[in-house]
C-alpha cells in the first residue's frame, strides 16, 4: 500500500505518538496503542484472496498483528503485511506511521 501522507505528515505522526517515549521500546509500545485506539474495525479485507474480517489489532512478540477472522477460523497476520481494502479504515495512516518509523529503525 502506498500513503497517500507526505513523509512529513508521517514524520509527524511518528513525532505525535512517541513524543514521552524514552527508548525504542516505548516507541513502539506508543505507536501500537495509536494504532489500537485509531484504526476502526472491524473491516474486511482479503488475505491470499479470502475474504477476512479484522476484528481488532494486537501485540504479540512477532510485534503488532491484525487478529483476521473467518467463519470459526482466526488468523494473526503482521499488521505491515496485512493487504487494507481500499478505501482503507478510519486511522489506517497509523500503520503507516508505524511502517515509516520500522524503517527507520
Amino acid at each position: 500500500m502506498s500513503s497517500s501522507l507526505s513523509d512529513a505528515e508521517l514524520d509527524a505522526l511518528v513525532a505525535e505518538a512517541v513524543v514521552d517515549c524514552y527508548d525504542e521500546h516505548e516507541q513502539f509500545s506508543g505507536l501500537f496503542i495509536m494504532i489500537q485506539d485509531n484504526l476502526t474495525a472491524p473491516f474486511d479485507t482479503e488475505v491470499l484472496g479470502v475474504p477476512v474480517v479484522v476484528r481488532k489489532v494486537d501485540l504479540r512478540s512477532s510485534g503488532i498483528v491484525a487478529i483476521c477472522h473467518r467463519g470459526r477460523l482466526r488468523q494473526a497476520i503482521g499488521i505491515l503485511d496485512l493487504p487494507l481494502p481500499d478505501p482503507a479504515p478510519d486511522g489506517a495512516q497509523w500503520i503507516e506511521a508505524y511502517r515509516r518509523w520500522a524503517g527507520a529503525r
